[in-house]
């Protein structure tokens, strides 16, 4: 395992250089023997690596936090956070329609489909059930039935939603998805492993796409470091802010976070973000009131509970056939988490 480096950190929280470590669990408001029955479950599965993040502090670490792995469906988070500042600025309009924009796809999208908003793309509400790429067994179960539904009318977790809108995101704004979390977001937060010219983009400077014969709109696979991703939570858990500067427009963190659909046994939905509901997260999960999350296929999540100013990263190496853990899997280790928490604390 390699050790996480130790490095100052100031008073908002957020760390100026690489993640600094509490001294001992206790410090961190955590007990110790819960953590170390922590590892143990770990270890009977595929997690890879395990990051715990409190008050802005490593409070416990297990794997390299500097092996990057893909991040598959996180990458829809990144996005939302990306369109914030683009709504500010006036080049994004949310109530737009893919009619306005001139958005279509190869088996043409209906009058009724074309009316659909971004802000219905963004909450997974477009009623477009038109083929789309980069969908996992479970999203191509779940995909209803083409002209189902009305824009607006109904939720489901639809990958043309999340891909069109990187479409519509690079048209608008002359940048690539990668290239505006570079700009906006690893640029500000001082990410340690992030690059446009990962191995997979092939040292293309706009990042790496996939393209699919069944749609004209690409995805934008992200692979990216523990400890990178960690520092995506913390801005998220300190709304936008990263050392007293508003990296993210006053009040898009909140809004991402609504809890606009219900989610079924998935809790509930925002702006491509995953949303606690009545305690409601993952199987057999208690999470705090008010807890969200990053999350892509196998294992990956990007979780924040606010109730404990606490950020979880935890990552799969998917990339290897068959490598994954459940929800259910994910769900005993976040118990043994929550019940290492120090209430007194």
């Amino acid at each position: 395992m390699t050790a996480l480096q130790a490095f100052p950190i100031d008073g908002s929280g957020d760390p100026t250089g690489a993640w600094d470590h509490f001294a001992t669990p206790r410090d961190a408001g955590l007990r110790a023997a819960a953590l170390e029955k922590l590892r143990a479950i770990a270890a009977l599965g595929a997690t890879d690596m395990l990051l715990v993040i409190r008050h802005g502090k490593v409070a416990f670490t297990l794997g390299d936090p500097t092996k990057k792995f893909l991040c598959h469906s996180i990458r829809k988070s990144f996005l939302a956070a990306l369109i914030g500042a683009e709504v500010e600025n006036g080049r994004i309009d949310l109530s737009s329609t893919m009619e306005s924009l001139d958005i279509d796809d190869r088996e043409g999208l209906s009058e009724v489909e074309r009316q659909a908003t971004v802000y219905d793309l963004l909450t997974a509400r477009s009623g477009i059930y038109h083929p789309a790429g980069y969908e996992t067994p479970w999203m191509r179960r779940i995909k209803e039935r083409r002209h189902a539904h009305a824009p607006g009318t109904f939720w489901c977790y639809n990958n043309w939603d999340f891909n069109a809108l990187g479409t519509i995101f690079e048209t608008l704004t002359g940048e690539s998805v990668h290239q505006g979390f570079a700009r906006q977001i690893a640029g500000p937060t001082g990410m340690q492993d992030f690059s446009l010219t990962d191995e997979r983009s092939g040292g293309r400077p706009d990042g790496w796409h996939e393209s699919f014969d069944i749609s004209e709109h690409r995805a934008y696979p992200f692979r990216m470091s523990s400890r990178d991703l960690a520092r995506f939570g913390q801005l998220f858990l300190r709304h936008g802010v990263w050392n007293s500067a508003q990296v993210l427009p006053t009040g898009w963190v909140q809004e991402c976070v609504m809890p606009y659909s219900h989610a079924g046994t998935h809790g509930a939905y925002g702006y491509m973000w995953w949303l606690e509901r009545d305690g409601v997260f993952l199987p057999g999960l208690v999470t705090p009131k008010g807890s969200y999350a990053a999350m892509g296929a196998g294992g990956h999540y990007c979780l924040m509970m606010p109730a404990l100013d606490m950020v979880v990263v935890h990552r799969v190496d998917t990339e290897i056939t068959g490598r994954q853990v459940s929800a259910f899997g994910m769900g005993r280790l976040l118990r043994q988490l929550l019940a290492a928490v120090d209430e007194s604390s």
